[in-house]
């Protein structure tokens, strides 16, 4: 007997739960674009986009998703044939240096693989060994959305620092942005990328960025943009509609205004962060109370330092496919829809179905994320995949703790 009746839920790295507030923003006739309410509420979202990335920087507005903020990033920061370092930690630091190698960058890939975090020394090595000054930018994921791999940004800036070098730094923000904490200009960072579907709770379709004045400076010579890309008329636009270089995104503004409400002058960006710090640590509370003994059950990431706070991925060992057979059962009989392995393996692979990932961003709280892992428990037990006993009340231990 199936018990998924009654309201889903999404436990995936993006799109994430929606508030009702949110939706019910959105939910209107379409508004006039050319006068009135939605320039102003246009014109609110900038100040509280930079509190939420506690920045002092430029910030444009995309239609698009993270990918599209790639191709902004890539466009302003560079020409063709300029190099780029890349700090890859999974899949998604491997797509973000594709997205810059096939605009015409010569992409040089530091792979730090798929369970650990970059190392800051050797990128500093790679830039010290730079001595023409060619790298232009060092690209990097602040948590990679895959591996879930959280990288430390300010060493990284620091290391930039040692090696003297002048690059940009640019971070992709977008499974950590209002998860993780984030401080774009105390970590001197130059370019900050995210989008609307994770931590900011708001519908896919959106695509952020921010940017410093060293990297306004550096756009000015950069010979990728095109009239869509270019963030100066964004930024600085005379216009409305220049700050979308055509119609806007009426019913995402809307959205995204309520989000930033409820982050930032309803909940606070600093309870945002430890919210989404406990609710991380109650998930791997579980998963490490079902990988004792020889149950194979696993976090992807051994140093909790290094994992991010909005998503964990994790091994389920057992027999062969044991995490795709408890996805399967959870959304079946349950109405929970977990996150595939992305990154880990190939879909052709027998490997990638034992992987899967546990979404905890954005729109969460206690009830929400211990239901879910009580419901992996049971989808566990049903399926008869091994894993060691208490997970759900360590989980429910670590959330009466706080």
């Amino acid at each position: 007997m199936s018990l998924a009746q009654g309201r889903s839920y999404l436990a995936i790295p993006g799109p994430s739960v929606m508030p009702d507030r949110v939706l019910n923003a959105m939910h209107r006739a379409a508004p006039n674009i050319y006068a009135g309410e939605l320039h102003e509420v246009t014109a609110s979202l900038y100040p509280d986009l930079r509190r939420v990335a506690l920045t002092s920087a430029h910030a444009a507005i995309y239609i698009g998703n993270g990918h599209a903020a790639w191709e902004a990033a890539n466009a302003n920061m560079f020409s063709r044939g300029d190099r780029a370092l890349v700090a890859a930690t999974g899949r998604f630091g491997h797509g973000w240096a594709e997205s810059a190698r096939r605009m015409g960058v010569t992409v040089d890939l530091l792979d730090f693989g798929r369970s650990a975090a970059a190392d800051p020394a050797r990128i500093a090595e790679t830039l010290a060994a730079d001595r023409a000054r060619e790298i232009r930018a060092v690209l990097v994921t602040q948590v990679d959305t895959s591996s879930t791999a959280k990288n430390d940004i300010a060493a990284i800036r620091a290391a930039i620092d040692d090696a003297g070098h002048p690059a940009l730094l640019a971070v992709d923000c977008i499974a950590s942005l209002a998860c993780d904490a984030f401080r774009m200009d105390d970590w001197g960072v130059d370019v900050t990328v995210a989008a609307s579907q994770k931590g900011l709770m708001t519908p896919p379709g959106l695509g952020l960025l921010w940017f410093s004045d060293k990297a306004l400076d550096v756009s000015r010579h950069a010979d990728l943009k095109t009239p869509y890309w270019d963030w100066a008329p964004r930024a600085f636009a005379e216009e409305y509609w220049q700050q979308f270089c055509g119609t806007a995104p009426t019913h995402h503004i809307y959205g995204l205004r309520e989000a930033l409400t409820m982050l930032l002058d309803e909940e606070g960006l600093p309870h945002v962060w430890a919210r989404h710090a406990t609710l991380a640590r109650a998930v791997w509370a579980a998963f490490e109370a079902w990988g004792r003994g020889d149950s194979g059950v696993r976090l992807n990431i051994a140093d909790a330092a290094a994992r991010g706070h909005s998503v964990t991925s994790a091994r389920i060992g057992g027999p062969e496919g044991a995490a795709t057979r408890l996805r399967e059962w959870c959304e079946r009989e349950a109405g929970l829809t977990l996150g595939i392995g992305l990154g880990m393996a190939l879909p052709a692979e027998p490997e990638y179905h034992a992987w899967l990932r546990v979404a905890h961003m954005g729109h969460v709280n206690a009830h929400s994320v211990l239901g879910t892992l009580a419901t992996m428990e049971a989808g566990m037990v049903a399926l008869d995949i091994p894993h060691g006993p208490g997970g759900a009340a360590a989980a429910a231990a670590v959330v009466a703790a706080a």
